[in-house]
């Protein structure tokens, strides 16, 4: 995988490992990923050979929002804020994404640029995916990309749901 230090803040994080033994390691831990739940042994397998392993310090930004997006990220340890900025420049909580959790997931789709900012608030352990490689596997496993974008759409799906019921909310309160 490789990363442009001008695409990503990935440069700033610490990368874990690499090799076999490393995508065995990966595997083995993106097992319990929220996102991955109804993927077959061999799948998460496959997968875990087309990500990377990084760990963020508290206060690390993955990514910021404008910036041009090229990767998403399943936290495999720790805690992410996603915040985003008001109308007055403020940077404001979004949501906080736990292990297990994915987040970034609409930049392997659209490859727009960040709706919003990610800040590691506690030691975070991270496999990242990045766009590049989605598409080599796109190429190398269309059977894995078709399932891996199916979820990604139905993760999108449940989050727009969830902010159109808080937006309703809000305008009737």
């Amino acid at each position: 995988m490789t990363l442009d230090n001008k695409k990503s803040n990935l440069a700033s994080l610490e990368i874990l490992g690499s090799g076999i033994a490393s995508s065995d390691r990966i595997a083995a831990m993106l097992e319990n990923a929220q996102m991955l739940r109804d993927f077959e042994w061999a799948q998460i397998k496959a997968l875990a050979a087309y990500v990377q392993l990084y760990r963020a310090a508290p206060g690390a930004i993955l990514f910021r929002e404008g910036d041009r997006g090229d990767f998403m990220c399943i936290v495999l340890e720790g805690k992410l804020e996603v915040r985003k900025e008001d109308n007055r420049h403020i940077d404001r909580t979004v949501t906080t994404v736990f292990s297990g959790r994915s987040l970034g997931e609409m930049t392997i789709v659209d490859g727009e640029p960040r709706s919003a900012t990610a800040v590691a608030i506690e030691t975070s352990t991270l496999v990242v995916l990045t766009q590049e490689n989605f598409l080599q596997i796109m190429r190398d496993k269309p059977a894995l990309s078709a399932k891996l974008l199916l979820k990604i759409a139905q993760l999108l799906s449940q989050r727009l749901r969830l902010a159109s019921g808080i937006l309703v909310d809000y305008l009737e309160g």
